[in-house]
Parts: C-alpha cells; sequence; structure tokens
C-alpha cells in the first residue's frame, strides 16, 4: 500500500490534536475536582446524577418546611404554656372567692383581677408569628382568630406543612380547638342552676358513680323541683337525642348528693325551693368558651350578694359552673400541647431521617461526579508522555524524504 506525504502528515497532526485533547479533558477534570466534565462523559451516570440532585435539593426543601414548622410550633407552645400559667391563676382565685368569706368589694377587685386575665387570654389567643400571621385562626391567617367579645373569628382548618414526602404536620392549632373546646374524651359532667331559682340550693361536683349504667358519659339530666324534698328528672341521651319520661326523686333530709339515675350523681348543698331547676350535661357536649366563662365570672363576682342568702347560692352556682369549665379548658389547653410535643418529636424524628437520607445522596453523588486525583494524576503523566512521544514520531516522520529513505 502506497503512503503519500501528506497523509502521514495529517496523521500526525490527527495524534497529536488528539492527545492534546485528552490532556485538556484530563486538565478541566482536575481543575474542577469532577469526574464529568459534560454528559457525554458518562451519558448514564450523568442521568443518575441529575435524579441525586434533584432528590437532595428535594430533601433539603423538606428540611426548610421542618424548620419551619418547628418555629411555628414553638411559638405555640410558648403561647400556650403563658396560657396553662394564667388558667392555673384564675383556678386559685376562684377557690380563693368560693371561701365564703370575701365582701362584695374584695369580690370586685377579683373581678377586676379576672378582667385583666381576659384580657391576656385573648391577646394569647391572638399571638402572631414572626411573619404577622395570627397562629391560631386557622387558614386565616391574616385576620384576629377572636374578636373582642370571644367569638372564633378564624376556620376550622389547620396549616399543613409537607414535612417529608409522604408526611403532612400541622404547623399550628385552631383556635376553636383551644379557647372553646372542652378536652376531648373527657367523661366530666358540669352542672348548671337555673337563673331563675329563689332557693339557696348550691350544686357542683356532678360525678359518673356507676360506670356499668354510664359508661361514657352520654346522659345529660333536667332537674326539676316541685317542693324543697321532691324533684323529677328527664335524662336525654345524648347519642340519640330520645328523652325519658320524668322520673320522680325524693332527698333525703339532710343529703348531700342528689341521684340523678343512670349512675349519676351530684353534689348539693343548702335548701331548693319548688320551681327550682337544674342541668346537669356532659362537658363534651358543651365546648365553653372560655371568654364566655370568664364573662360569667366577672358579672357575677360584680354583683352584690352581702346578706342575699338567694344571691349567694346563685354566686356560688355560678362559680361552681365555671371551675368546672375552666377546669376542661385548662385539661384541654394541656391536651394540645401534648399534641405540640409529640409533632415536634415527629419532626425531630424526620430531620435525623432526612440528614441520613442527604449522606446518602451525597456518598453516592460523589461516587458519580467526584475525581479519583490519584488515577487522573497518573493519567496526566501518561497523556503528558504521549503527547511527547506523538511530537517526537511527528519531527521524525517530518524529516523524512525520498532521498532519505533512498540511502536508508
Amino acid at each position: 500500500m502506497r503512503i503519500s506525504s501528506s497523509l502521514m502528515f495529517q496523521t500526525g497532526l490527527n495524534t497529536i490534536n488528539a492527545q492534546q485533547s485528552d490532556l485538556m479533558h484530563l486538565y478541566q477534570q482536575i481543575g474542577s475536582g469532577q469526574k464529568m466534565v459534560t454528559p457525554a462523559d458518562d451519558p448514564l451516570g450523568a442521568s443518575q446524577a441529575i435524579n441525586l440532585s434533584q432528590s437532595q435539593a428535594q430533601n433539603a426543601r423538606y428540611a426548610d418546611n421542618r424548620s419551619v414548622a418547628n418555629q411555628n410550633l414553638a411559638t405555640e407552645e410558648d403561647a400556650l404554656n403563658s396560657l396553662t400559667l394564667l388558667l392555673q391563676d384564675v383556678r386559685t382565685r376562684m377557690v380563693q372567692v368560693g371561701n365564703g368569706t370575701l365582701s362584695d368589694a374584695d369580690r370586685q377587685t377579683l373581678a377586676n383581677v379576672l378582667q385583666n386575665a381576659r384580657d391576656t387570654a385573648l391577646g394569647i389567643a391572638n399571638t402572631t408569628d414572626g411573619n404577622g400571621q395570627y397562629v391560631f385562626s386557622g387558614s386565616r391567617g391574616s385576620a384576629p382568630a377572636f374578636m373582642a367579645d370571644g367569638t372564633y373569628n378564624g376556620d376550622g382548618m389547620q396549616r399543613l406543612i409537607q414535612a417529608d414526602a409522604t408526611r403532612q404536620i400541622a404547623g399550628s392549632d385552631v383556635g376553636r380547638d383551644i379557647f372553646a373546646r372542652s378536652q376531648p374524651g373527657t367523661l366530666a359532667y358540669v352542672s348548671t342552676a337555673g337563673a331563675g331559682n329563689t332557693g339557696t340550693m348550691v350544686a357542683s361536683g356532678p360525678y359518673i358513680s356507676d360506670r356499668a349504667q354510664n359508661p361514657d358519659a352520654r346522659y345529660s339530666y333536667a332537674v326539676s323541683f316541685t317542693s324543697a324534698t321532691d324533684y323529677t328528672v328527664v335524662v336525654t341521651d345524648e347519642s340519640t337525642g330520645v328523652a325519658s319520661a320524668p322520673v320522680n326523686y325524693t332527698l333525703t333530709p339532710g343529703a348531700t348528693e342528689m341521684d340523678l339515675g343512670q349512675g349519676t350523681k351530684v353534689q348539693i348543698s343548702g335548701t331548693p325551693a319548688a320551681g327550682d331547676t337544674l342541668a346537669v350535661d356532659p362537658l363534651k357536649t358543651q365546648d365553653p368558651n372560655i371568654f364566655q366563662t370568664f364573662d360569667k365570672l366577672i358579672a357575677a363576682l360584680n354583683a352584690p350578694t352581702q346578706g342575699d342568702d338567694q344571691a349567694t347560692a346563685s354566686l356560688r352556682n355560678i362559680l361552681n359552673t365555671g371551675m368546672q369549665q375552666v377546669a376542661t379548658s385548662y385539661d384541654n389547653v394541656l391536651t394540645v400541647r401534648a399534641s405540640i410535643g409529640a409533632r415536634m418529636n415527629e419532626l425531630q424524628a424526620l430531620d435525623d431521617s432526612g440528614s441520613q437520607r442527604n449522606l446518602g445522596f451525597t456518598k453516592a453523588l460523589s461516587g458519580i461526579e467526584d475525581l479519583d486525583y490519584y488515577e487522573a494524576t497518573t493519567q496526566l503523566s501518561l497523556r503528558k508522555i504521549a503527547l511527547e512521544g506523538a511530537g517526537l514520531a511527528f519531527q521524525t516522520i517530518q524529516g523524512l524524504s525520498l532521498f532519505n529513505l533512498g540511502r536508508s
């Protein structure tokens, strides 16, 4: 086969260019620290790297979301901690009022204290986060959760935050579920004396005496007195709304408890009058609004009772009802705080899992993209030698001629 001089020169030039191209590619790899300078270097690896990078970015976004959720829940926890301390103080004040030794002026002073407590509770209910959003307004973050009269102004939608690919976590709680709800699952009862009662009977501490008859606090009781010792009870099954026929009962002299039927009793003192009424209802059906409870207590404390046995009995009945409602509100706040703690623990667990996933993504990306410097520097030395060899070969070819070939 005849080889022309132009072919020999072109072959030598192509060889030098190829070696220079390989050498330049190695320079780019070493300078960037990346194994793949272009996707053409490893199409499959480039595709895998893109998928891994997307997964890693998504994982980082979830981590940011969890950080926001933690901040929101921490803000809520701080607010509810303040509310817990406030309700503890209110319960102490109410016990102080019920000891019967305070004058009308003393009770008015305590009414002012409760008014301040109510204002503080309203401020807590309208807590805002760092972005000016109301924490307890549901999805209506731009509107205050509660109006001045205690009416809930938000909605019932929780703000869900995507904390992981398959998990959404509520970053806040609905104000109605905190400030206007009984503790979920409570079996407690609340007694409410009729506003028009003329006797001196005081009712307190309704309870279930026989769980077999009333295991889930499903019955409510409407009591009507026909005399100081005789009364009738109408029992309503709250699960069906069906009311029983009136059942007649008689109080024994000196009795401190009234039997309401269906395994439920209420503690009493004083003497009822004919026409007096008493309602005993499961707290889970009442959902007392804490601000309305405060309003009733403040109004009762401001009303004079000194020297009036009937007014004193009415005050004590209102206080007992208020104490029962504040107690369930207090327990409900603790339930919500426990839920917040559980969510924060879950966020921490998801953070730990996300950190492990991120390490896995980083390791996988490193295996695909990162350059092995030992191998690259070895290849660089080899390519330099190859380029030098190609150059020497070209010089040798360049010096050849027909006469030189003939002499050889």
